[in-house]
């Protein structure tokens, strides 16, 4: 039996690609990938300028005692730009923030056409004192906020009164030393803290208190020794009214009542006193 041989395989045609076409082709794929991203983007730009995302409507939510959903959609609407879809809400937060009484505001995007927003208003509760010009008013947080003072409905908040950026501390000794100059049933109409760090507090029978320097817890302490020993001292003059008292010493005070002159008063200081 005869076996032949098999002939010799041809050599494979090589598949190897140029380098050049390998670039051109690389080439088009990135053309085309950057057509593709330009029309998206020139799509999107449309889409986004589409009278179909135009702001549709505002919904006001929040506790708003001074404004009304209406007043605040007419005080921010000319101040929104841009589509449903292309407004910035940081922008848009600050412009409900600078509708009077307004302290702070969450603004959040409902699809497709809305914007709700949140309203926090400030609360007053005291005016805020100042030399150059009109009083500003003091919130529940401390904060200082200016609007028409007209709108105030509350005839008996107190005067604060303090050096730039103290309104906080003002606030909270008004707070502390109400409860404590109670028993003399007059209301603390101002409570100042002057350049020098010293404490003045005006009641509203004219009664002007000098409570001295010091952190709150000794003005607090001196202002107790001053009304637990006062009445006392007042109920031996016919309960004259006190004019003016001097508490900036620490085992005594100077007193001075209505149709008489100054008397130093010595407290003690002990316990109960």
């Amino acid at each position: 039996m005869r076996i032949q041989s098999a002939a010799p395989a041809a050599p494979a045609a090589s598949t190897s690609v140029p380098i050049d076409v390998r670039l051109m082709r690389s080439g088009a794929n990135a053309l085309l990938a950057l057509v593709l991203l330009a029309g998206l983007v020139v799509l999107g730009a449309r889409l986004a300028r589409s009278p179909w995302f135009n702001l549709r409507e505002i919904h006001v939510e929040g506790e708003v005692a001074h404004n009304t959903a209406e007043s605040v959609r007419q005080h921010v609407t000319p101040l929104l730009t841009g589509s449903y879809l292309t407004m910035d809400l940081a922008q848009a937060r600050t412009a409900f923030e600078s509708v009077p009484w307004v302290r702070r505001a969450e603004v959040r995007r409902i699809w497709p056409h809305d914007l709700v927003v949140r309203i926090e208003e400030h609360r007053p509760v005291a005016y805020w004192a100042r030399e150059d010009t009109d009083h500003l008013l003091v919130n529940t947080h401390g904060e200082l906020f200016e609007v028409n003072l007209g709108d105030v409905e509350d005839a008996n908040l107190p005067t604060l009164a303090g050096p730039r950026g103290t309104s906080l501390q003002v606030m909270t000794m008004w707070q502390t030393l109400g409860p404590v100059l109670a028993p003399l049933h007059q209301r603390v109409e101002r409570v100042q803290l002057t350049d020098r760090g010293s404490w003045r507090v005006v009641l509203d029978r004219g009664t002007v208190l000098e409570l001295g320097r010091g952190e709150s817890d000794r003005i607090v302490a001196r202002t107790q020794r001053f009304v637990q020993s006062v009445g006392q001292l007042t109920a031996r003059f016919d309960h004259r009214a006190i004019e003016y008292a001097d508490l900036r010493h620490s085992e005594s005070y100077a007193l001075k009542l209505t149709g008489m002159g100054t008397t130093p008063v010595a407290v003690r200081t002990g316990k109960g006193h």
